[in-house]
């Protein structure tokens, strides 16, 4: 069966997994996910990520390592897919999105790569708007 929305699905996979304190979560992997792995790592949501091979030999799978506070509190609060296949949101460099005031994350899918609020916003330039992280 295919998959009408990945980053969506990575999305539930992450919010799921997040909201049930597991320590882990996998899913298979492109290089989208990855690189929006790597911008979760950077921003401090996650602890960690890898790739790993799978064991039938087709296909890849990424394995975020979700990080917790000492008494076990959530780093990431909420996540909420922006851009979906069926409505597709852009915003131009100058209309950025701002995420609880600077506090969370958006994701934003460039024509420089996938790129934060901020980076976007620096570089000055527009794209999809992916996510929002916070």
């Amino acid at each position: 069966m295919t998959m009408t929305d990945p980053i969506a699905d990575m999305l539930a996979r992450l919010r799921n997994a997040n909201s049930a304190y597991h320590d882990k979560v996998s899913m298979p992997s492109s290089s989208v996910k990855a690189r929006i792995a790597e911008i979760l790592k950077q921003e401090g949501f996650i602890s960690g990520f890898h790739i790993e091979s799978n064991p039938t030999g087709f296909g890849k799978t990424l394995v975020l390592d979700l990080k917790f506070g000492s008494n076990r509190e959530r780093s990431i609060a909420g996540l909420r897919r922006v851009s979906k296949p069926g409505l597709r949101v852009y915003a131009k460099s100058t209309s950025l999105p701002k995420v609880l005031g600077g506090l969370g994350v958006a994701i934003i899918s460039t024509s420089s790569g996938l790129l934060t609020d901020k980076q976007a916003n620096k570089q000055g330039v527009g794209g999809e708007v992916l996510a929002y992280v916070w």
